[in-house]
């Protein structure tokens, strides 16, 4: 398969309109997968600058000779992701991969709100009923629901990798961003589980939790360090590139980690050195 090992896999990825779910997207389009890109809606509001998805899908049939198509539905809703992986199976056959980005500290006001979305006392007691459960919805839910409409096939297939995007926040205590924290926390859990039940099957289930990562939303919902924005290399002590993030998630559905299931791979350039 050469540069394209990747080739002859469909893979969905979740909530792929922008930021990482994109990067991961185009990602594993160059290397050689069909692709399914999701959002929400197509008439979402999107952050400035980032086209809309059927463009991105766009883009990447041109630029990588692969299909890309692009779907939209609120994951939370178990009726809609089950009418979701039904599109993508028409159009693309049984999904291989399936990448859970779909998230975000986002509370009811959506992305475009002040601080890119996020609630308003965003902590563990004081943050409002609706942007709790929006949240949790928004985390986990999107998670387990899209893993239970896609899981059941690999396991008849036995053969499968799920990746959830987790986060160095479901690590540690955060008096910020606490339910956020916790439904990425509870991702992790979800994932050790869903491993264990598919280790007889072939299929493998792991997170990626990655640290502070110039994404577009990253850049427009926090005060950005410039001693914090250095090139790769020389130093760990920096923010994360995208690219970082999509190249652990290609070496966690390849061949290459033919023996890996069930861990939580923070890329966070070491800031967090304990235990996940």
């Amino acid at each position: 398969m050469g540069d394209r090992p990747l080739e002859g896999r469909t893979a969905w990825i979740t909530g792929s309109s922008r930021g990482i779910g994109k990067a991961i997207a185009e990602h594993l389009a160059s290397r050689g997968a069909r692709v399914a890109l999701h959002g929400s809606s197509a008439s979402a509001p999107r952050i400035a600058g980032v086209p809309a998805l059927s463009e991105i899908a766009r883009e990447i049939r041109a630029a990588h000779g692969v299909e890309a198509i692009d779907v939209y539905g609120d994951l939370s809703q178990a009726l809609v992701a089950k009418e979701v992986v039904s599109q993508i199976r028409e159009r693309l056959g049984d999904i291989d991969i399936l990448v859970n980005n779909a998230g975000g500290d986002i509370g009811t006001k959506g992305v475009t709100a002040a601080n890119a979305g996020k609630p308003e006392h965003n902590d563990a007691v004081f943050i409002g009923e609706e942007d709790l459960r929006k949240i949790l919805d928004r985390n986990l839910m999107t998670c387990i629901f899209a893993c239970r409409e896609v899981v059941p096939g690999m396991i008849e297939r036995k053969r499968g990798w799920v990746v959830n995007l987790g986060s160095v926040d479901g690590t540690v205590g955060t008096l910020e961003r606490a339910i956020y924290s916790t439904s990425k926390a509870a991702i992790h859990e979800y994932t050790r589980c869903l491993a264990a039940l598919l280790r007889p099957h072939g299929v493998h289930a792991n997170v990626v939790a990655p640290g502070s990562t110039m994404s577009e939303r990253f850049k427009v919902s926090r005060p950005i360090d410039p001693s914090m924005v250095a090139p790769v290399g020389g130093t760990l002590e920096r923010y994360g590139y995208m690219e970082e993030i999509t190249r652990v998630v290609e070496f966690l559905v390849s061949d290459a980690s033919s023996f890996v299931t069930g861990q939580v791979l923070r890329v966070d350039g070491g800031n967090q050195l304990w235990p996940a």
